[in-house]
Formats: structure tokens, sequence, C-alpha cells
């Protein structure tokens, strides 16, 4: 395979010869490294830029991007300052009073050749992804397909984004609704998906006529410098203003930006904590908010499920990207008749699992580790607290002795429904197995988490099924039936309710929020009535 490292995470029995590579390489950096040539493919280099506002620069502190498989040294970045943000504010603002006046259709060309670049750039950028946030190869390349799959949904956009006519009760009169770019959308980008989130707000708010200026999460500043080099070449290539801006830092750059009134909308992504802090700043300015937050997913198996498949839709929801998707399944609720038989074959494939445990960048890895250390940490406390509370773990529970920050995926049972530590998200890969009476339980205990964002439901009955997705069913923004509460098409719109904030991005009419509407009345008749009959004399 690609290198020593990724062949020795996979098998232990190189473990000797692992070490020994270690021993040897580790005052290099994976960049300088032949076995991971794709990243100089991506126009990287060993220490990298941070900041884009149509030259690269950087003037804030210097950080190491670490693989979270081995904690080896991928490349470093600059950092961005306060001060940088305030130039590539200047910038976005300059390239938006060009960029909005150009037709939306052209618009709409351009977003369909940045997702050629991508298609272009796929697998080297798909494995940056891997490599640096800790998602297995597959599920790399797939986010960097989301980006292209949502460039191609904005191209058709582009033609199609429209308001309404509307009947006016005055005589030659009608009213049109115009939907007309806001400007500067800010995007704060998490770990999990760090191409693919930034792809969901930028090519919607290019179509619509806005300019985007990025802060990734600091944890993956590669994958974002990769992806703003591949989409600022297709504007000089077509002689554009850098309608992308990118300004990588920490918090002090965060705080700027959304506390900034030239940026008129700010789509974050991240915790449900920090985006109540989030959404109270940009409120105090009267700005506009897209907020995608926690997720305490349930998946419900019902007595008259298809069984295998929803072994799969469980196995792959709670384990996928390591249990680090927003969509993951934290909670699984077992009907009664088939907790015991579904819990034992969940618990055999889980062990089964452990042999296919690696470096991401090996095919046939299939589970690879958390991000960071903090991971590891909450990983830990949410066990020591779940056994505390009476908890059974049936499988895992524990971290793996090997480099980098793995741990074992855990199934915990025997707690309560409403229990403390189940009401509360843990981004790892541990789920609570609940047994439940009837549908209509099981319903009520998906609903009460303060988390709204996904949830499922195995049935192959069609009232059960349309108990579940009605007023009475499931209160998130992703309701499913027959499949996996983890992950989602770019078609629909994404987001879910309550702490889950709200917003909506991807599909449908989500474009909608990175618009101002504006209602027009036009009289084309050579009188003035008022509405309501009003007589003004």
């Amino acid at each position: 395979m690609i290198s020593s490292i990724i062949r020795c995470s996979a098998l232990k029995v190189n473990k000797f010869l692992y070490l020994s590579y270690r021993a040897m390489s580790s005052s290099r950096y994976l960049i300088d490294d032949p076995n991971f040539s794709f990243l100089k493919e991506l126009g990287l280099e060993r220490v990298n830029k941070g900041v884009y506002n149509g030259e690269w620069c950087g003037s804030g502190e210097l950080s190491k991007s670490i693989d979270p498989a081995t904690n080896e040294v991928i490349a470093e970045v600059q950092n961005g300052s306060v001060d940088d943000l305030e130039s590539c504010i200047k910038t976005a603002e300059d390239a938006y009073k060009h960029w909005r006046n150009m037709p939306a259709p052209f618009r709409g060309e351009i977003v369909r050749q940045i997702g050629d670049e991508l298609r272009k750039y796929r697998e080297p950028l798909g494995k940056l992804v891997s490599l640096e946030m800790g998602k297995i190869q597959a599920e790399g390349i797939g986010e960097v397909q989301e980006f292209i799959d949502i460039c191609d949904y904005a191209t058709g956009l582009s033609r199609m984004f429209a308001g309404q006519i509307l009947p006016s009760e005055r005589n030659q009169h009608v009213i049109i609704e115009k939907w007309n770019p806001l400007g500067i959308v800010g995007i704060i980008s998490a770990f999990n998906f760090p191409n693919a989130v930034f792809g969901w707000n930028a090519a919607i708010a290019l179509a619509v006529g806005n300019v985007s200026l990025w802060k990734g999460a600091p944890s993956t500043p590669l994958v974002s410098i990769a992806t703003t080099k591949i989409v600022t070449e297709v504007l000089k290539r077509n002689n554009l203003p850098p309608t992308i801006t990118l300004c990588q830092g920490g918090t002090e750059v965060g705080k700027k930006l959304v506390a900034d009134k030239r940026v008129k909308l700010v789509s974050f992504t991240g915790s449900s904590k920090v985006g109540q802090e989030v959404g109270v700043e940009v409120q105090k300015r009267f700005g506009k908010l897209i907020l995608e937050l926690g997720g305490n997913n349930a998946l419900i198996i019902n007595d008259d499920a298809d069984f295998d498949m929803a072994l799969d839709a469980a196995f792959f929801g709670c384990i996928g990207t390591a249990g680090q998707r927003c969509t993951t399944t934290r909670r699984l609720i077992i009907h009664e008749k088939l907790y015991d038989a579904f819990l034992q074959k969940l618990i055999a494939r889980y062990k089964g699992l452990m042999k296919r445990v690696g470096h991401p960048l090996d095919s046939s890895t299939l589970y690879g580790p958390l991000h960071n250390q903090q991971a590891v940490d909450n990983y830990k406390a949410t066990i020591d607290e779940a056994v505390k509370l009476g908890g059974k773990i049936e499988v895992g529970g524990n971290v793996m002795e090997r480099p980098g920050f793995f741990v074992e995926p855990t199934i915990v049972t025997n707690l309560l429904h409403d229990s403390p530590i189940i009401m509360r998200e843990t981004f790892a890969p541990i789920v609570y197995v609940l047994k439940a009476k009837n549908l209509e339980q099981a319903i009520e205990w998906n609903n009460e988490v303060d988390q709204g964002l996904s949830s499922a439901l195995f049935t192959k009955n069609l009232g059960s099924t349309f108990k579940w997705i009605t007023e009475n069913g499931s209160d998130c923004g992703i309701v499913n039936i027959n499949t996996s509460p983890s992950g989602a098409e770019i078609g629909g719109a994404f987001g879910g309710e309550k702490h889950t904030g709200g917003g909506r991005e991807s599909g449908s009419d989500s474009w909608k929020q990175y618009c101002r509407r504006s209602t027009i009345t036009l009289n084309y008749s050579q009188q003035l009535p008022l509405a309501q009959g009003i007589i003004f004399e």
C-alpha cells in the first residue's frame, strides 16, 4: 500500500517495523515522504500560508497539522490574524460589487467549472481529508464528491431560483417577489466535514450572487487551503475577483468574523454550546444565521422491521467516521420483541470490526481514529460516567494501545432512557441501546432530547410510517424510514430543530437563506388606489 505506516497500522504483526519507521522519520513531515506525494499535487508545501485575500499570506501563529492516526506532523500552517481577516473582508466587499452584477447563469457556469476542477482533484483531495481528519479513504473521497454534487445542483439553481408573481387586490396591480443576494457570507466549518460543509454553503451562495469568507476548523487547515487553491484557480482563469476568501485562525479570528456587520450571514457548524454563543452575537447586530449544531440521533427498530437491513443501518450509523458525524446514531431504540437478538448480532458485528481498524488511507480500513486527544478524553470520561450510573459495557470501552487517537467502538446498555448521559451528545463511537415496549414509547424517547437533527425508523407498516413522519412523529429535521439516520443527500435541505439550530443547508429551498426577499407592488394603471379600499382625500 502507500506506506509502511499504513500497512503497519492495519497489521499488528508489523508493529516493530512501524516503530522503526517512526524512529527513522520522527524529524520529517509527511509532506516530505514520497508516499504522500498527493499533498504536493494539491499545491501544499512544508509551510503553508493560511490566508487568501487575493494573495496568499498570513501573519498569525504557526501551527502544525497532525495525522490523527499516527500523531505525525503533516505540514505547518501560518495562520491568519484579526488584521488578516480585515483584509479578507475588504477584498470580499470589492469582489461582491462585481459578482452581484454578473448574470445568474454566468455565476452558475463558474460554479460548474469549480465542480469540474474538483473532479480533477477528487482523489488527492479526498485522501487529504482522510489523512488530516481521520475518516477512512472512501468517506474522504465521498466528501469531496458531495462538494462536486452541490456544484452541479447550484449550476442548475442559477437558472431556476425565482420569486412568485402574486395577484393584487387592486386593479392593474401585480405583486412580485425578487430574491437578491446578501453580500458576504461567512462560513465557519467544523473538523469532521472540512470540505463538504464549505461546499454546501459556498456553491449555493455564489450561485445566488454572494461572496464567501471561510474560516475552516483550526485542526484541518490543509483541507481548507487545498480546497481554496482549487476554487480560486477557476476564478483566476476567468479573470474574476476573489469571490472566495479564506482566513484560518483561532478564537479571535472567529469572534471578529461573527461580530462584523459587513458579514451579512454567518453559517456556523459546530457544537450547540458554541453555536448558541455565535447566535447571540450575530443577533446583537441583527445579522442572518444558519446554525448546524449537535445531534443526539436515534434509530428506532420496530417489531416489524427488516432485521438484517436494520442491522446494517445500525452498524454503519454507529461506527461510520468513528462516531464523529453530526448524524451518527447515538441512541438505538429497539422493540422489546427484537431487543435481545438484535443486540447480540450488533455486538458480534462490533467485535468483527476490530480486524478492520487501521490507518484511514489503508483501503482495508473500516474504522479509523478519533480526531484529537480532546475527543479521546471525552470518550474516556463518558465511559467512566456511564459505568458509575449503572451502565453495562457490552463491547468496547477502552482506548487502544497504539499510536494515534484510537478508541474501541462501544455499546452501552442498562441505562434509563432519560439518563443525563444519554440526554447529552458525546462526539465519539458510543451508542446507548434502549428497549421500548411499542412505537409510541420509542417516538416519545426520540423526541425527549434537546437536539433535533436526524432520526430513523425501521418498519414495514404503512400506518407506523405515517405516524413517524407526521405531527405525532419525529420532531427532527431529518426523519428517515428504513435507512440510517447517518448521512444525507445534497438534494434535500440538511439541518435540524431545537438545539440543532434550525438552519438548513444544501438542497430544496435552502438557497432562500442566502438571499434577501424583496416584495414589489407594481402599479401599471393610471390611478393610485390604496390597499384595503382606503380612500384618502
